[in-house]
């Protein structure tokens, strides 16, 4: 709980896109500036209302592996997903509901795919 007795819940936000790696490589100064003032923006509506637990940007795909599911769990190069959206970052969030998780989201850059998912709050 928060001190002024708000109950929070955890959401995980997800980034993908497809060729953001390139994207970003090709942007001006202008465009990443854009970028990290809505990165900014995000992070402050989720200090206003709750906690950034964790966040990162993610190397290539191609820099992933993967354990397949099975009894050997054989590893594999590149991603879960062959798909072409990838992800390129997350955050992990507590925040109050997830109406204020997914306003929250919105304030991120508009090149994204963003998934907002609630987690069940499971802890090992």
């Amino acid at each position: 709980m928060t001190p002024e007795g708000i109950l929070l819940m955890r959401f995980l936000i997800l980034l993908a896109s497809v060729d953001h790696f390139d994207n970003w490589d090709a942007s001006d100064a202008e465009d990443r500036d854009r970028h990290f003032r809505d990165y900014r923006g995000f992070a402050d509506a989720i200090r206003a209302c709750g906690t950034m637990v964790a966040g990162d940007a993610l190397q290539r795909p191609e820099n992933a592996r993967t354990l397949q599911p099975g009894k050997e769990r054989v590893l594999t190069d590149g991603p879960i997903a062959e798909t072409v959206e990838q992800l390129g970052g997350f955050y992990l969030i507590d925040v109050p509901d997830l109406d204020s998780a997914v306003a929250a989201a919105k304030l991120l850059p508009r090149e994204y795919l963003v998934e907002v998912r609630p987690a069940l709050g499971i802890t090992v």
